[in-house]
């Protein structure tokens, strides 16, 4: 049996290294998510997601459907800004309405 193995991984990967970027504080780079579609529980059906990049740490907060950007807001300062400072980056993938609310 023959393996044909053209192109690797390792091939694509010439050039000088690049350092990799050193985190002062741990929350300075955090992703921001949603988790939808929950069945009900007390009246909550969406989890408000903040995880810290480097560490994978993260804070989870429950949220009544319809809620807004200003409700989040809210959230985010007693959640994170209030326990680790304001993050350099935010990272999200929802719409660019919401984040320049935001």
């Amino acid at each position: 049996m023959e393996m044909c193995c053209s192109t690797t991984y390792l091939d694509e990967l010439e050039g000088l290294l690049q350092p990799i970027n050193i985190l002062l504080q741990i929350w300075e780079v955090i992703s921001m998510d949603f988790i939808t579609g929950l069945p009900p529980s007390s009246g909550f059906l969406v989890i408000f997601i903040v995880v810290g990049r480097p560490t994978k740490y993260a804070h989870f907060k429950s949220l009544h459907t319809g809620f807004t950007a200003m409700k989040v807001v809210a959230l985010f300062v007693h959640m994170i800004y209030k326990l680790h400072g304001l993050p350099k980056t935010i990272l999200s993938d929802w719409c660019l309405v919401f984040l320049s609310k935001f």
